[in-house]
């Protein structure tokens, strides 16, 4: 739905489908409900989740001819999509396979081109589209830095493949796609900072002979294309787990014409261990939280005001006596309209502050509500997917759009 700070949506990651024939269903069931609580009078937009076999599925032009009918006869459109995910990612182990096939693969470069062709026959005339993905790779998986640095240039290397095709796509027909480039933690690129680096010193001295030659263009015009299709995806999540001042973030890209492609809206868990309270009461709570499908990292921050990263929950529970911290942050997606959960509570401030620096000064046009922990939610907080959604959306718009 269009609002005074952007296209506003959720991502159907949310729902339950391990192929197209299923994800469509579980569209055609929630949908209609969540548009006529959110937006019944105004058309209405879509955060299309695919995985690769669903990607696959949809190049068949009678299967995307009945989404596109679908679309119009529910006032539905869609403009951005979330590409991090490949395969399953529901009712299976996740964890650190969300990032497989990273992009040093073929196999990612194939799944976003296609992601690509659906999105710009799906796309709205007038309006620019967006397609999330992984942070490169996942940092555990390389036993040094020099393997690191050679994993970095090839998947650098792939991802400007991608940008020629989008890149062309702008000169030939206007429109305007962008890959929006995801930081989480223990991505290879897993904050702002480290982003920003990657940039400057690997993409722009990569890209720009490359897209110069390719298109037969200058260097600056080069320049000015790679930064309008390679975008940051902003998930607010992930900057607060790292507890990034996001207003300096915000500002350096700006002084260095880096774009926000999305804002993806969601909140992380976290926990302060106060003198008043039982350390022990608290990290029974986070307890509750340890689950076996996704990864959920935490950043600690010690009495000295450093940062103690563990790659998952587990390791961090069984660690906790080792460090005297006085935070963590967990990367678990929280429902976004809770504050307080029991002696926990989430980062929904950092949302509040990011979506008023949107309303102050608009560093994009595409918001998108992305909690998708709804199944492995500890019982007190699941609610059935529809309300759950509807929650979601109505708390931003109440809260955070004026």
């Amino acid at each position: 739905m269009k609002t005074s700070s952007g296209h506003l949506t959720y991502c159907t990651n949310i729902h339950a489908g391990k192929d197209w024939s299923t994800d469509f269903e579980q569209l055609k069931t929630h949908f209609p409900g969540i548009k006529a609580a959110i937006s019944p009078e105004a058309p209405m937009g879509l955060g299309l989740r695919l995985s690769n076999a669903a990607s696959i599925a949809l190049q068949d032009g009678a299967t995307r001819r009945e989404f596109k009918d679908w679309l119009t006869a529910t006032d539905a459109y869609v403009f951005t999509m979330n590409g991090f995910p490949y395969g399953d990612f529901h009712d299976t182990v996740v964890k650190a396979a969300v990032h497989s096939p990273d992009w040093t693969t073929p196999e990612r470069k194939a799944y976003t081109l296609r992601l690509i062709s659906i999105l710009e026959d799906l796309l709205p005339a007038e309006q620019d589209g967006g397609i999330s993905t992984s942070p490169l790779s996942y940092r555990h998986w390389f036993r040094d830095a020099e393997a690191k640095a050679a994993a970095v240039n090839t998947a650098t290397l792939n991802l400007l493949e991608v940008l020629k095709t989008l890149i062309a796509l702008y000169l030939k027909t206007g429109k305007q796609i962008h890959l929006d480039l995801e930081p989480e933690p223990d991505g290879l690129i897993e904050s702002g900072a480290e982003y920003i680096s990657w940039y400057e010193q690997h993409l722009l001295p990569l890209g720009i002979p490359v897209i110069s030659s390719a298109f037969e263009i200058s260097a600056s015009e080069a320049e000015v294309l790679i930064k309008q299709h390679l975008c940051l995806c902003y998930d607010v999540c992930h900057f607060a787990v790292g507890y990034e001042d996001h207003g300096s973030v915000l500002r350096v890209l700006e002084s260095k014409g880096l774009k926000v492609g999305k804002i993806q809206i969601s909140a992380a868990l976290k926990g302060q261990f106060l003198e008043y309270q039982s350390r022990a009461q608290v990290l029974e709570e986070f307890k509750a939280f340890d689950e076996p499908t996704y990864l959920h990292q935490v950043v600690a921050k010690n009495t000295a005001g450093s940062l103690i990263r563990y790659p998952d929950l587990d390791e961090a529970l069984a660690k906790f006596p080792e460090q005297e911290t006085t935070e963590w942050r967990a990367h678990f997606h929280v429902p976004i309209s809770v504050d307080e959960i029991g002696n926990l509570q989430s980062t929904q401030a950092d949302i509040l502050e990011v979506l008023a620096i949107q309303q102050q000064r608009p560093f994009t046009s595409h918001l998108e509500v992305e909690t998708y922990t709804w199944a492995v939610l500890p019982e007190g907080l699941k609610l059935p997917i529809g309300q759950s959604i509807i929650k979601e959306m109505d708390w931003v718009i109440k809260h955070a759009i004026k």
